[in-house]
């Protein structure tokens, strides 16, 4: 028997399912590993670069240094991204910082109604990413790794923790754009990866009906419908009966998901139910496909038991007119994710949901083209809010250009690993056999939980 015969023979009678399955089977540990501190996780990500000199880091000695060049021990066999090669002349901060709340954080001007939730934020001014260009920058953010097709970490949740709610899925992305260049956002930001279909993210339209083909066509009732995957499932059991193969179950699941889905959606993306001084708190109208509007539907996910909600707004990305850009971009983020804090606040939700505020690099302290910065992987900012983090606070320091992080460097897998710890996860131990190894979302680099931003 040649090779090829052995395997598809294998593989029909179960006799060895490492020669055809990559992945191990779900079993191992079990999780949570300990108590956790948050039910969910809605990730506000500022796609395109959004600049941490304009909103969470006040560096009153580059605006002293404007128009002069850049000290060369900052940049002197640094990687730059379009700034290779030419002169470099620091730029600075285009907006004021003001001082918010009892702990007196500083926020910048451009996020007046982030200020006013000030004492709820943790503030991380020393992020770093090691991808310099946006897609693989995207990638390490939501993998852990420059890899492609490796799972998205709201996947590994989905994986380790299931989901609260059987009609609708555990993960959900939403996108929307405004303020700058909407740079595109790949699907395989939130595939799967080796793990079963099942843990991808699923993509929720902005405007419109929330999911395609979510009605049934006309002269089809919803009985015919559940009959006709009853059947298709009845024939799928039988394939898998003879065929050892795990996609089976995936497409099972999926089948009568999307079934449950036609009843729960409508209901879920139907914000008019909403009073209207809700809405006026999130700037939005019902349906508008504005951020606000996915904030405000990231709500009611995390009512109805979705696990982890990731919000993209595309316009943060500012080569030029970068002044204009952020009150751009801020007109349409700022009041909105104050008002989700809020609301989940006022809810009791607050203190079971993580919400992180954050994007996939930061700028230079130089200036680029028309009043522009360049991307920047060295340090940037994001914030941390909700369950089990403390509030009024910021952590790690970046130096006085803003260049590099000088004290309590957080990379993004040490995000990754504090959001599993929150979550009851031991980032260790969250492991998933892939072609020999034993691969997990934070590498094989160390990577450890950030326990002074902790409550």
């Amino acid at each position: 028997m040649n090779r090829r015969n052995f395997i598809k023979a294998a593989a029909a009678t179960g006799a060895t399912t490492s020669l055809v399955n990559n992945v191990q089977a779900e079993a191992g540990a079990k999780f949570p590993n300990f108590g956790p501190k948050i039910k969910r996780v809605i990730h506000l990500y500022m796609a395109g670069g959004m600049s941490h000199l304009e909103t969470f880091d006040n560096k009153p000695v580059l605006a002293k240094m404007h128009g002069k060049a850049m000290p060369e021990s900052f940049t002197k066999g640094q990687q730059l991204a379009q700034l290779q090669g030419q002169k470099l002349m620091c730029f600075g901060p285009r907006f004021k910082f003001k001082k918010h709340g009892q702990s007196g954080l500083e926020v910048s001007e451009a996020f007046p109604h982030i200020g006013s939730v000030a004492d709820d934020l943790c503030i991380i001014k020393s992020m770093k990413n090691e991808q310099i260009n946006h897609d693989p920058a995207h990638t390490v953010m939501n993998t852990g790794g420059i890899l492609n097709g490796r799972p998205s970490i709201g996947s590994w949740v989905n994986y380790a923790l299931g989901t609260e709610n059987d009609s609708l899925p555990g993960y959900v992305v939403m996108s929307s754009e405004g303020g700058g260049q909407a740079q595109p956002i790949s699907t395989r930001q939130w595939n799967n990866g080796f793990l079963p279909g099942r843990f991808q993210g699923v993509k929720f339209n902005s405007v419109g009906d929330a999911v395609y083909y979510i009605n049934n066509p006309a002269g089809v009732s919803r009985q015919q419908q559940g009959d006709m995957i009853e059947t298709l499932n009845k024939m799928n059991r039988l394939l898998k009966s003879n065929r050892n193969d795990a996609s089976i179950n995936t497409r099972m699941a999926q089948y009568e998901l999307a079934y449950r889905m036609q009843e729960s959606i409508p209901e879920l993306s139907d914000t008019s139910q909403e009073s209207q001084t809700t809405l006026d708190m999130y700037g939005c109208k019902p349906g508008d496909g504005s951020f606000a509007s996915n904030c405000l539907l990231a709500r009611r996910m995390a009512e109805r038991g979705v696990r982890y909600i990731q919000l993209y707004h595309r316009g943060w990305d500012h080569h030029g007119g970068l002044e204009k850009g952020i009150k751009s971009a801020a007109s349409y983020t700022d009041q909105a994710t104050a008002a989700l804090i809020k609301d989940l606040k006022q809810r009791d939700m607050l203190k079971d949901t993580l919400i992180i505020f954050g994007t996939e690099f930061g700028r230079t302290p130089m200036s680029q083209g028309s009043g522009g910065r360049d991307h920047h992987m060295n340090c940037f900012s994001s914030f941390l809010c909700g369950g089990g983090i403390k509030g009024g606070m910021s952590y790690g320091e970046s130096d006085e250009f803003g260049y590099g992080s000088v004290k309590d460097t957080v990379h993004v897998r040490d995000l990754h690993a504090t959001i599993l710890h929150l979550l009851g996860i031991d980032h260790y131990k969250l492991t998933v056999r892939f072609q020999g190894l034993d691969v997990r979302l934070t590498g094989v680099e160390h990577a450890h939980v950030i326990k002074k931003v902790l409550a």
